[in-house]
């Protein structure tokens, strides 16, 4: 596969300017170049994307640059897609939008503005509408609800919400660590094993 920066951007769901600002960055490996033309392969798309999935689970750019600085820039395209796997369980979900009726369904009560603006705190949802709001986390919606049914200051929902959006970048920098040194760098250096089974000699 030979991409140009725009068929790789365009692939990888970014912009031109995101692209050469992680090729600036060290976190893409150079370009083969055909004349004057820059051309990019799967490993190229497979780096973006792992760069953007690390952005997902709340690392700052400098803790990704420590990260990639492990894995080779040879590195085939077969380790970037292990490291998108482990890192899968981790990822944030999917945001919904939803209306208000919808939202007391899925609540399972019904939240008048005083118990959204709790949500907002907690960092459940964003208000969209003066009839629709957007569900960061829907899997917290219930969990969400029960908190924000408590008689909690508005400014003790949102110091919990900030630790934990702390320690859960802290969990994932120290996660991808691990799974650097016990699971990626045994696959690439030896290839998979079943459980259990001891290196080859």
């Amino acid at each position: 596969m030979e991409l140009t920066v725009d068929q790789l951007a365009a692939r990888a769901g970014v912009s031109v300017r995101t692209v050469r600002f992680y090729a600036g960055r060290g976190l893409l490996p150079p370009p083969r170049l055909r004349g004057r033309t820059g051309l990019y392969g799967e490993e190229h798309l497979a780096r973006v994307e792992l760069v953007r999935e690390l952005q997902s689970l709340g690392l700052t750019l400098a803790a990704i640059e420590r990260h990639l600085e492990k894995i080779p820039l040879d590195a085939p395209v077969e380790d970037l897609a292990l490291q998108r796997a482990l890192l899968s369980p981790w990822a944030p979900e999917e945001a919904e939008t939803l209306d208000r009726h919808e939202l007391d369904r899925r609540a399972g009560r019904h939240l008048d503005d005083d118990a959204l603006q709790r949500l907002e705190a907690l960092g459940v949802l964003e208000p969209v509408s003066a009839d629709e709001v957007r569900i960061v986390s829907p899997a917290l919606l219930g969990v969400g609800a029960e908190l924000a049914a408590l008689a909690l200051p508005l400014e003790t929902l949102a110091a919990a919400h900030a630790a934990v959006d702390r320690h859960t970048a802290a969990l994932a920098a120290e996660l991808q660590a691990v799974f650097q040194d016990s699971v990626v760098r045994p696959y690439r250096e030896g290839g998979p094993r079943c459980p259990g089974t001891p290196p080859a000699a």
